[in-house]
C-alpha cells in the first residue's frame, strides 16, 4: 500500500509546476501541521485560531480599596449619571403640563380638551418615541463599545429616523380622524371635536418629539449626558412663555396651547 507522503504529491500532481511548494515532506507540512500526526479521517479541515497573542487580561482598578467602597465608587458613577437623565424626562413631560395648567384658566372645558388631548398623544405618539428608541440604547451602546467603526452609530440613528418616522404615519392618520373614533369611545361631543382640531395642530410636535428622543438616546450611547437637559432648560420657560403669548395675548384660545408646544418641540430637536 502506498505510503501517504507518496499520496500527497499524486493528489497534487495537478497543480502547475510554479504553484507547486516541492514535494515529500513539504507537500506535508503545507496541509498539516509539522508538529502534529499525520491527518486522517479525524482530523479537523481547518486549524484552530491561535489567539495566544490576542488574550487581555484585565486587571481591577484600585485593588487597595475595600469591597463596601467599590461599591460606592460604584453608586456615585451611577448617580451622577442618572441626574441629567432624569432632569430631562422631567423638563420633556413639564412642556405638556405647563399647557395644561394654562390653558386651564380659559373654563373648564378647554380644560378637560387639553388634558385629554395630551394623554391621547401621551399613549399614541410619545411612546412611540419613549418606546422606539430603546432599540437606540441597546444596538449603539453595543456599537460605541464593540465596533471598530465609529461610523456605524451614525447610521444607527439615520434607521431610527426612518423607521420610527414610519412608524408615525398612521399616528398622524388616527389624530387627525380621531373624532369619530373619540365618539365611537363615548366622550362628548364637544370633547371628541375640539381633541380633533388639538392634535391636528400638534401633529408637526409629534414629530419633533420622537427625532428629539432619538437624539437624546444617541448622545447617552456615548455616555453624553447632560446636553438633553442644558436644553430643555432653556426651552421649558420658552414653552411656558409661548403659551401664554399664544392663548392669552394672541387670542387663539385653546389652539394656542399645541402651537406653543409644537414649536417649543421643534425647537429642542433643532
Amino acid at each position: 500500500m502506498e505510503s501517504r507522503q507518496d499520496v500527497v504529491p499524486s493528489v497534487r500532481s495537478w497543480l502547475p509546476s510554479f504553484l507547486r511548494r516541492g514535494s515529500g515532506n513539504k507537500d506535508c507540512k503545507a496541509i498539516s501541521n509539522p508538529d502534529s500526526t499525520p491527518p486522517n479521517e479525524r482530523t479537523a479541515l481547518l486549524n484552530k485560531p491561535d489567539d495566544r497573542d490576542e488574550v487581555h487580561i484585565y486587571e481591577l482598578e484600585d485593588e487597595s480599596k475595600t469591597g463596601t467602597q467599590r461599591i460606592a465608587a460604584e453608586f456615585w458613577i451611577l448617580f451622577k449619571g442618572s441626574i441629567p437623565v432624569i432632569m430631562a424626562y422631567a423638563l420633556q413631560n413639564s412642556l405638556q403640563t405647563i399647557s395644561v395648567l394654562i390653558v386651564g384658566r380659559l373654563s373648564p372645558e378647554a380644560l378637560s380638551v387639553a388634558a385629554f388631548s395630551y394623554m391621547f398623544a401621551m399613549a399614541t405618539a410619545w411612546l412611540i418615541g419613549m418606546g422606539g428608541t430603546t432599540a437606540i440604547d441597546t444596538l449603539a451602546s453595543a456599537s460605541f463599545t464593540g465596533s471598530k467603526n465609529k461610523h456605524d452609530l451614525g447610521i444607527i440613528l439615520q434607521r431610527a429616523f426612518v423607521i420610527l418616522t414610519i412608524f408615525y404615519v398612521p399616528v398622524a392618520v388616527l389624530w387627525i380622524c380621531s373624532e369619530p373614533v373619540f365618539k365611537l369611545l363615548g366622550q362628548e361631543d364637544y370633547i371628541a371635536r375640539d381633541s380633533a382640531k388639538f392634535l391636528s395642530v400638534l401633529l408637526p410636535g409629534g414629530l419633533g418629539y420622537i427625532y428629539f428622543e432619538c437624539m437624546k438616546k444617541y448622545l447617552q450611547a456615548q455616555e453624553i449626558m447632560r446636553p438633553g437637559s442644558y436644553v430643555l432648560l432653556i426651552t421649558s420657560p420658552i414653552s411656558a412663555g409661548l403659551n401664554v403669548l399664544f392663548i392669552h395675548t394672541f387670542n387663539m384660545g385653546l389652539l394656542g396651547a399645541p402651537l406653543a408646544t409644537g414649536y417649543a418641540i421643534a425647537t429642542v430637536t433643532c
